[in-house]
């Protein structure tokens, strides 16, 4: 397979992996990663081509070029801001999303560039960013009437709303405004029973529709791009931090089909791994295949259902509190992080997780025996069963 089968992200990893293995050779790193030995040193020698400055005093024409690509470099800065605020508003933009966007993102691009692409003052920012005490306050006080809420819920067997919550909790003494008992209970997820079905006029949201489990605990399939299961796992680091992988598994063949890392639990963790999956299965994408999760936030939210939408995937979820119901993706993750990190509690950094996510991943893929497929790894099973077929 040629070098332009692979992605520049693919080659720079691959560069990066090999450097940081001690005592590692071509040979051996690249039979880990699936690639030809001398690809990898290709890889490697331009590399190091590339960060290799130039001799001489730099002439006229080369200052302009650097001004050039800074100027080139700021832009795409700009650009990367704008895409991933995007995502991160989904349709709102509140003042204090904004200033919660610049606090998320002030260490990869500077508060000062932030807030003039998002047209906020920086003064506002930081009486915003002073203000983190008082909100941790509000949203403790909101976790006790929660608690509150919550039981007085239970004890009416489901059936109260916020008017009769609101009602309990001021008979125990407790002084709260039905407003603010209508909003905890949105928040948590608390709601109550309707006696009388509202008349509807709209379509409701992808994110409100029932979502059945089409995979009722049979995670086997027979033939590979028919059925896939996804989840999210932490990933530990030092100081305490994490970084987040969201999976999508091929059920046949077993093959991690796309993944995403990131230092967030978004929406756009669990997308971009989907979207990475249709983009590895090439032309035919991902369309009529069903895809299982369990219900958490981002799956059940209206931008992941229309990600499938577009992909043409079927959606198929557990039920609630159920971990059996997703069982193939949650025993995925717990062998690829007892792989990976071999009885250690966390990786040292960031680099050092992905950089072993990546090397398991590419070797779980294209070398790792799999016990359900014959002792074989995934992509020689699917090569084998487009043989077979092909056969047939």
């Amino acid at each position: 397979m040629g070098t332009s089968k692979y992605s520049p992200e693919f080659r720079a990893d691959a560069v990066a992996l090999y450097r940081a293995t001690p005592g590692g050779t071509y040979a051996s790193v690249a039979k880990d990663l699936g690639v030809n030995h001398e690809t990898l040193r290709t890889w490697v020698r331009d590399a190091e081509q590339a960060a290799r400055p130039g001799a001489g005093e730099a002439s006229a024409m080369e200052r302009e070029n650097r001004q050039l690509r800074a100027r080139v470099k700021e832009l795409e800065l700009e650009r990367e801001i704008l895409r991933r605020a995007a995502k991160y508003f989904g349709g709102r933009d509140q003042l204090v999303s904004r200033f919660q966007f610049v606090d998320d993102h002030r260490g990869a691009f500077g508060v000062k560039r932030l807030c003039r692409m998002l047209g906020v003052s920086r003064s506002g920012f930081y009486r915003w960013l002073a203000g983190a005490g008082a909100r941790a306050e509000r949203a403790r006080a909101d976790g006790e009437l929660a608690a509150w809420i919550t039981r007085i819920h239970a004890e009416s067997d489901g059936t109260y709303g916020a008017p009769r919550v609101t009602a309990e909790l001021h008979d125990a003494g407790v002084r709260v405004n039905h407003k603010r008992v209508a909003r905890v209970m949105r928040v948590w997820g608390i709601v109550g029973l309707h006696l009388r079905k509202k008349v509807r006029t709209t379509i409701p949201e992808p994110s409100t529709t029932p979502v059945p489990d089409l995979l009722r605990r049979d995670f086997t399939a027979a033939e590979p791009n028919t059925k896939y299961v996804g989840d999210i796992t932490y990933l530990p680091i030092g100081g305490g931090q994490f970084l987040y992988l969201a999976t999508v598994l091929d059920l046949c063949s077993k093959r991690l089909v796309g993944w995403s890392i990131a230092d967030h639990m978004r929406t756009e963790l669990v997308t971009d791994a989907l979207k990475a999956a249709a983009a590895t299965r090439g032309a035919s994408g991902l369309r009529g295949a069903v895809f299982h999760s369990d219900n958490g936030a981002q799956y059940a939210s209206k931008e992941f259902a229309k990600v499938c939408a577009d992909l043409g995937v079927i959606r198929s979820r557990g039920a609630v509190g159920t971990s059996a119901d997703n069982a193939a993706a949650e025993s995925f993750n717990a062998t690829m992080k007892r792989e990976t990190l071999q009885g250690r509690r966390r990786w040292p950094g960031a680099r050092e997780a992905r950089l072993a996510v990546f090397r398991w991943a590419t070797r779980y893929n294209t070398r790792r025996r799999h016990s359900g497929i014959g002792q074989t790894s995934p992509i020689a099973y699917e090569q084998r069963s487009v043989t077979l077929t092909t056969a047939a």
